[in-house]
């Protein structure tokens, strides 16, 4: 839609043809002096399902009641309990059931399949990644990179947008594969740029790097649960993901790992074993020797997190009973609205400011992120001061602004949150310093 209008009532007659509005009934909404809050920061931390308790609670319960023999009996049994994500979150990332597990954190998760998946030699070890990737992917790489006795600086080659422009485009992402392709072991990019919601062209990106005869990985922190996802189609090496974004499913909770089918029975692959990665047939015979799971499930290194993984169930469910692609189209609806009005915010007040998001909604999420220079700060807190709940990120790259990300989540956002957003986004202007 680009006939968009800066009214509380057209904002309304959005929200009364939105027929996805009782999704947001599912979700506890924050409050902040006897109100709701307006809330975009879905990128940072999504909102509580109000089943969360309840699938927690269950778990509790069974803990209470059973005991060790919750392992194996109860309405969830503990033994098998990663299964339980699997169907629904292979759906929300385009893979098979075998291609996904829910374990350990994202930076875990990254650096175990480093370890399969980066194995320099001589001619080819160094790595494309995108500058000022966020801090987990750059430390991991780092590090890993060091593991192998090479040296960062020559190993990792970042990528930055031209001068005078916010975002990489995919032409010269394409054209750095093509020059370092007799070097290249590795891309690793994110899939969503966490700072300015960029969203790459992966399936273009996973094609480019396997004719350069390098793996393709991708953290999808801020891309799982905020796009269309097809990784198996695509071809992807391997992806992490964290679930408390987009995904709603609590502070600091598991992550997500993808290993493309190809792999999932390769036990060659160098990897770093555990013991419930071992295959679950003999896992209690305790012998030696790891004989690794099909598919990701391989990868595991301990039993999962009971009482976490209960509130990724929740979540989960949720999304189960909503088509992915109605998601898009209602968060590109959202995003735009939030767009015309931001847009008109700035053209009225004189303010020099920009959106450094792409413009085009294929290439991005439903995050904008809002540059203002010196008044950026200012603006920001009288948002929160006043309901609306975004976010400041300092620059991540010399000379750049900081920003102010809002996040409209399809799920529980409103038009009329939209609209509110653009009406204090007006009197925070006009009364910052």
């Amino acid at each position: 839609m680009s006939n968009y209008e800066f009214s509380q009532s057209f904002a309304a007659q959005l929200d009364k043809d939105d027929e996805l509005s009782h999704f947001r009934n599912m979700f506890h909404i924050p409050r902040q002096n006897d109100r709701e809050v307006h809330y975009f920061t879905g990128n940072s931390l999504g909102l509580q399902p109000k089943a969360a308790k309840e699938l927690v609670m269950e778990e509790l319960d069974a803990w209470a009641e059973l005991g060790v023999e919750g392992h194996f009996e109860g309405k969830r049994p503990w033994f098998h309990y990663h299964k339980f994500t699997k169907n629904m979150m292979a759906r929300l990332v385009g893979a098979l059931p075998s291609e996904v597990v829910v374990m350990n954190s994202l930076t875990v998760n990254l650096h175990l399949l480093l370890i399969s998946f980066y194995q320099p030699d001589k001619t080819r070890y160094k790595i494309i990644t995108e500058g000022g990737a966020f801090p987990s992917d750059q430390y991991a790489l780092e590090s890993q990179v060091r593991l192998h006795g090479l040296d960062p600086d020559e190993a990792i080659i970042e990528l930055v947008p031209r001068v005078g422009e916010h975002t990489l485009r995919t032409e010269d992402i394409l054209a750095a594969i093509d020059e370092h392709e007799k070097e290249l072991a590795l891309v690793l990019m994110g899939g969503v740029q966490y700072f300015t919601g960029q969203l790459f062209d992966m399936k273009t990106i996973t094609a480019a790097g396997h004719a350069a005869g390098a793996r393709v990985g991708f953290d999808l922190a801020h891309a799982a649960g905020n796009v269309v996802l097809q990784l198996h189609d695509w071809q992807v090496d391997f992806a992490v993901w964290c679930t408390y974004k987009y995904l709603n499913s609590g502070p600091g909770n598991l992550g997500g790992a993808y290993v493309h089918n190809r792999y999932a029975n390769d036990p060659s692959l160098p990897r770093l074993a555990g013991w419930w990665g071992y295959n679950e047939q003999q896992r209690f015979m305790m012998k030696k020797g790891f004989v690794p799971m099909l598919g990701a499930d391989g990868w595991q290194l301990s039993n999962v997190n009971v009482l976490s993984a209960a509130a990724i169930i929740a979540s989960m469910e949720v999304f189960h009973k909503v088509d992915p692609r109605k998601l898009r189209r209602k968060s590109i609806q959202l995003t735009g609205y939030a767009e015309y009005l931001i847009n008109e915010v700035i053209r009225q007040s004189g303010l020099q400011a920009e959106i450094i998001t792409p413009a085009d909604p294929e290439e991005r999420g439903c995050q904008l992120s809002l540059a203002f220079g010196e008044k950026g700060r200012a603006v920001y807190e009288h948002l929160s001061a006043q309901g609306i709940i975004v976010d400041w990120r300092e620059p991540y790259l010399a000379g750049e602004p900081g920003v102010i990300r809002l996040a409209p989540v399809p799920l529980y956002n409103t038009f009329t949150d939209v609209y509110q957003f653009g009406l204090k986004l007006a009197e925070a202007i006009a009364q910052a310093p």
